[in-house]
């Protein structure tokens, strides 16, 4: 077991609690030093561990060796590769006849799907369902500070996450992510995204009113449950630094959808009203949804009564805020079937265009509707450097989006591209102390 003293303890805290300002990205990385063991795959795990690999921890993504993360095999669409994917890159056991290097030619396709959800980690080929990968595994556990997994609760390990943890490293947060939670009647049952989303609620308020339950554009259950845990798993490294103790952390989609219902939550909760699907919609402002316009479609927010009167003004109809049945949010939301239809005559009366002009600067929130193409060539999208190239060895140059927070003003770089599937390995083995012909001999056994 890996012991620390207490003042590498306040050292690491002070890393982990630095907030100057230095070097390109505005602050140095606040979880440089800090070792994560990634077991996720999909996407909930795998966004929680790229968004702390962004923040600087050294992320090591543990994956079958053959076939990996099952968003690998998520193609088309996949990156193009470059005509001549390079070796693998040199290692020191390159020269030991019974250690045989990957070919990259034999992988499939590098995925879309993996590669927007992985980058900044390392990738460890290892089949711990074995006794021989069980003890690899053991030993990354010793000399790591997270473990992420998200296997149904009890299908992972050979024991009790707190169990685990406290015999082999007492300090070792591990955090499971589930489709619904490590207790309860659904514990053991598996949940993908859209399974919860319908189960949680959303699909039930998402789609037109007198359509069937859609589900959402993106996992958003999967994303959400992945912030849920990236910020339960900071707060656990807070916390460690002053205890110097670990924690089992229980992220899952069930709980993580139902805490994002918000006002729909609240609705119920206090007031039992039950929610129904109303499109863009908004039960309980109006307007506040999208229209058509004569050329397409248009998005209106008019959040307050203040900007209500200015829309009516800008659409030529200023005797709508003065009207009884419209002047306030409340009048407008119990007179919504007659207001809407007044709304739509009148911007479809022009293009979409035209009201963008008509209502730029005018202090109410608005949008047009863009699709992906014109979403990435958005100035906004341009101005904020939301898109970021980096160089991949099977790939080439991709394209990723960037991290979303700045901090002073800049964004968290990452200079380590997704990784191919086993790529570091025998770099990884090697920390760990392994000989190649240990190396070796796993390899042969197909424990890595």
């Amino acid at each position: 077991m890996l012991t620390r003293t207490p003042q590498q303890l306040l050292t690491r805290r002070a890393r982990l609690l630095s907030t100057q300002a230095a070097g390109g990205a505005g602050m140095p990385p606040p979880l440089k030093g800090v070792r994560i063991l990634d077991l996720t795959r999909v996407l909930a795990g795998p966004y929680a561990t790229m968004m702390l690999a962004d923040l600087g921890a050294e992320v090591i993504k543990v994956e079958r060796p053959q076939g990996g993360d099952d968003t690998r095999a998520w193609i088309p669409p996949s990156a193009p590769l470059i005509e001549t994917p390079p070796t693998p890159p040199p290692s020191p056991s390159s020269s030991i006849p019974q250690i045989q290097p990957d070919n990259w030619n034999d992988l499939p396709p590098e995925s879309a799907y993996f590669l927007q959800a992985n980058r900044g980690k390392r990738s460890l080929g290892l089949d711990f369902k074995k006794e021989e990968g069980k003890e690899v595994l053991r030993e990354l556990v010793k000399r790591a500070d997270v473990l992420v997994e998200n296997y149904v609760p009890g299908c992972a390990l050979e024991s009790s996450p707190k169990a685990f943890c406290k015999a082999l490293n007492p300090r070792l947060i591990y955090a499971s992510i589930s489709g619904y939670g490590q207790s309860g009647p659904f514990a053991q049952n598996p949940g993908y995204d859209v399974v919860i989303e319908a189960e949680a609620g959303l699909m039930h308020i998402t789609g037109e009113p007198t359509g069937p339950p859609v589900k959402v554009g993106v996992a958003i259950t999967d994303l959400t449950t992945g912030l849920y845990a990236k910020s339960a798993i900071l707060a656990a490294l807070l916390s460690r630094a002053q205890t110097g103790l670990g924690v089992h952390i229980d992220a899952n989609l069930f709980d993580s959808q139902i805490a994002s219902l918000a006002n729909i939550a609240s609705n119920y909760l206090i007031a039992g009203r039950e929610a129904t699907r109303q499109g863009t919609a908004h039960p309980s402002i109006v307007p506040y949804q999208v229209f058509h316009t004569q050329d397409g479609f248009i998005m209106i927010a008019a959040g307050n009564d203040s900007q209500f009167k200015k829309f009516s003004a800008l659409v030529g109809a200023p005797e709508w805020s003065d009207s009884p049945s419209f002047a306030t949010n409340s009048s407008r939301v119990a007179n919504r079937s007659t207001l809407i239809p007044l709304i739509e005559g009148a911007l479809s009366s022009h293009s979409t265009s035209y009201w963008l002009k008509v209502f730029k600067g005018k202090g109410f929130p608005f949008a047009p509707v863009n699709d992906i193409k014109g979403t990435f060539e958005h100035p906004q999208t341009r101005e904020r450097d939301l898109v970021r190239e980096i160089d991949h060895p099977r790939a080439g140059k991709i394209k990723l989006v960037a991290p979303a927070v700045q901090y002073n003003g800049k964004r968290m770089e990452f200079t380590r591209p997704p990784p191919v599937l086993r790529q570091h390995t025998v770099e990884v083995l090697r920390e760990l102390g392994y000989s190649d012909e240990k190396m070796a001999t796993l390899q042969q056994k197909g424990i890595v």
